[in-house]
């Protein structure tokens, strides 16, 4: 990833959806927390891919947590989280009205001050990147699980 942005690439294509896709309009922390409950209580409840294990599911909660969170702390609200479940892992997409403001990593930030979310999820996802889809701002990471 680069120090600067992350990649400007076109949402992937989900159209093996397998599972099922959620949908959120967040406005504000506290829904934010009930959509992540919702998410956990639904895929811990049978909503996985095959061959993902709980361990997977940690990983999709916590790219949620951080993509989302990102989304209502550095952009126009409200923002649209929807969850896409397909054969091979989930599509976590965060759209905001904030276009002009491309997601930008934190560069010689001290960890203690925060900033290392985007960090994270790139090193949590399969893929990630960001793209304008008319006058809606997509971040979006993949995530897949792990084969051992």
């Amino acid at each position: 990833m680069s120090t600067e942005h992350w990649p400007q690439l076109s949402l992937p294509d989900v159209s093996d959806r397998a599972q099922r896709e959620w949908r959120w309009d967040i406005d504000r922390p506290a829904q934010l927390t009930a959509a992540r409950t919702a998410l956990r209580d639904d895929v811990s409840g049978g909503a996985m891919p095959a061959g993902a294990q709980p361990d997977d599911v940690d990983r999709l909660l916590l790219a949620f947590e951080e993509l989302a969170s990102n989304g209502l702390r550095h952009s126009g609200h409200p923002i649209v989280v929807t969850v896409t479940g397909c054969s091979s892992g989930w599509l976590i997409d965060v759209s905001d009205a904030r276009p002009d403001q491309p997601p930008v990593p934190a560069v010689d930030r001290d960890p203690s001050l925060g900033g290392l979310g985007l960090y994270l999820i790139a090193r949590l996802a399969a893929a990630h990147g960001w793209v304008v889809a008319g006058v809606r701002k997509h971040v979006w990471a993949c995530i897949v699980p792990v084969t051992v």
